[in-house]
This record gives structure tokens, sequence and C-alpha cells, in this order.
């Protein structure tokens, strides 16, 4: 039983995820200081005067329980664009050249479906020649 689960463990793709998920995280903190410390501040500046923040205020003044905060909304908008931006060219990119010289293709475009005239599913592959949910025989493409 522990030799299965040692042998899960040490495979490679759950190392490879696991890796992922810490430099995920890594970045993920370097872009959160970013926008805390540098997007804010900026979306601070151009609202200008004293007020707590860009956005609406629904209850008694100065309640920040009852403040609709845009500017945070826009900061959290610009932190998820910088992030998957990071994620996408540090690790996307690098992964598909190195999985591209290995000879497996991923993140690649998906295998090319038809609609089954007789019970509407979209997702049969081209080349089927019967319905896999009502078997219906289908026309060759």
């Amino acid at each position: 039983m522990l030799k299965g689960f040692r042998n899960f463990l040490l495979r490679g793709n759950v190392i490879v995820i696991a890796v992922g998920l810490m430099v995920a995280l890594a970045v993920s903190t370097l872009i959160q200081a970013f926008t805390t410390f540098v997007i804010d501040p900026l979306i601070s500046a151009i609202e200008g005067g004293q007020s707590i923040g860009l956005g609406v205020q629904l209850g008694h003044h100065g309640n920040t329980r009852t403040f609709l905060d845009f500017g945070s909304f826009i900061s959290a908008i610009i932190y998820f664009i910088i992030f998957m931006a990071v994620l996408y060219f540090l690790i996307v990119v690098p992964y598909k050249r190195i999985s591209a010289r290995m000879g497996t293709v991923v993140f690649g475009d998906p295998a090319p479906t038809k609609t089954c005239p007789a019970c509407l599913s979209d997702d049969l592959p081209a080349a089927a020649s019967k319905c896999r949910y009502c078997g219906s025989d289908q026309p060759a493409i």
C-alpha cells in the first residue's frame, strides 16, 4: 500500500504540478505586492482628494462596510491580467517549446468535431462513423 503511494508521489507529473503550483504562488505574491504598492496608489492618485477610495458610499459617510470600492476591484482585475500573462509567458510558452522538442503537443488546438444530426450532440470526432450517444450512422465529412 505504501509502495503504491510512493510511486504515485514520485511520478513526474505530480512533481511538475507541485513545482508549478509553488512557482505560481511565488509569482502571485510578487504581483500582489506590485498591485498593492504600485497600482493602488496610482488609482488613489487619479481619484484625488481625501476620499477612502474610488467607489460609491451606500450608507453613512465614512462607514467602510457600506462602501463599494471600485478601485480595489480595478486593482484585482489588473492583478489577474498581469498574473495570467506572467504564467503564460514564463511557464506555458517555455513548456510548449520543451514539449515540442520532445515530440509531444501540449496546449494545442482541439481535435475537429462534428454534430450528430439525430441527437444534436456536438462533440463527436470528425472521423466517427457512429454516434456514441444515440448510435446512428454518421455521414462522412
